[in-house]
């Protein structure tokens, strides 16, 4: 399709403030994140308050963390922050377009591009794009309020996989030129299936992490972009799989990591608590970072929140911070 005009498809935000918990982590015990002991984290507030800000039980910890702005398009309710020693501010944020595509290339009138969709095995789907006018160009690649950036090789063709978030699957890839291309495919089992999605642009330092069923950091269980994938696990419903989208060698790429378990195949009952973190490092030091979540379970509405978050100062590189509430722990029955 020629000539077509990206779309940015960030959500409308209400005025609403929902709690999250963080822990800022020292550079030490950052160091001893993925071991077999889980990190020394103090309990919630009295009276069970789930939004309550947790600190990392450590003499060395650095509080610093400010301006914390997270707001949601579907919730319906304020929710309350307990006092703490550490500043943080909750108040509604609202999506903007993100900024254009750097370097923008004209393709030739006579290119022709085409796309391919297919869907996969887990509710993914199969995506390949031919622009044989375009090869190493970059396109930002849209799907259902998702976004990613990837690079077509020197024949000017991309293929890539990508989790279904509907289904009825369709995907806008568009270069910075604003040509390119929409496919489309018929995805019957992403209703099995429960996705958590985490997005951002540049080096923001994010990660999202889902530790199933009591897991603790570094055991088997715990799932994140750095751990070993068990696809054979995912097949038979055991676990859950972390797929990471998005090409870091660009320039302030779109980046995104989906975690989906099959919740349908799912052999035991229990909880997958999910996190997102954030390693303080040179790229991201004193600097404020966005992040978009998505969440995804069964036939219910899409549910978007947005971050704003002030990382601190350059002196905490190495330390990490742990959002806690960000996005929803998963309860999944047995099946």
């Amino acid at each position: 399709m020629k000539h077509l005009k990206e779309v940015l498809t960030g959500a409308g935000t209400l005025a609403i403030a929902v709690g999250i918990g963080f822990v800022m982590q020292s550079s030490e015990t950052a160091q001893e994140r993925y071991g077999a002991q889980a990190r020394p984290v103090l309990d919630n507030a009295p009276d069970g308050n789930d939004v309550a800000l947790n600190v990392a039980a450590s003499s060395d910890i650095l509080l610093q963390v400010q301006g914390i702005e997270l707001t949601s398009a579907s919730e319906t309710a304020d929710v309350s922050v307990p006092q703490t020693d550490a500043t943080v501010e909750l108040a509604s944020v609202t999506v903007e377009e993100m900024p254009p595509e750097p370097d923008s290339v004209a393709l030739s009138p006579a290119c022709e591009i085409s796309a391919q969709a297919a869907p996969a095995a887990g509710a993914m789907v199969a995506v390949t794009l031919d622009a044989p006018c375009a090869p190493n160009e970059r396109l930002t690649v849209h799907h259902n309020g998702m976004m990613f950036t990837q690079v077509t090789d020197d024949a000017g063709e991309a293929s890539f996989t990508v989790p279904a978030l509907a289904e009825q699957a369709v995907f806008i890839m568009a270069f910075s030129s604003g040509d390119g291309a929409v496919t489309q495919t018929t995805v019957a089992d992403v209703a099995e299936y429960d996705r958590v999605v985490l997005q951002w642009r540049g080096n923001a330092g994010f990660e999202l992490h889902a530790r199933e069923f009591g897991a603790e950091y570094g055991q088997p269980g715990h799932l994140w972009s750095g751990s070993t994938p068990n696809a054979e696990g995912f097949a038979s419903g055991a676990n859950g799989m972390i797929t990471r989208l998005g090409d870091t060698l660009s320039v302030d790429p779109l980046m995104a990591e989906i975690y989906t378990f099959p919740r349908l195949m799912s052999a035991r009952p229990g909880v997958i608590d999910m996190s997102v973190e954030t390693e303080v490092t040179a790229d991201n030091c004193g600097l404020e970072i966005e992040a978009q979540s998505l969440e995804m379970s069964g036939s219910d509405a899409l549910k978007t929140r947005n971050l704003t978050l002030s990382v601190p100062e350059c002196d905490a590189v190495g330390s990490f911070l742990v959002l806690n509430n960000l996005v929803s722990d998963l309860k999944v029955a047995s099946n």
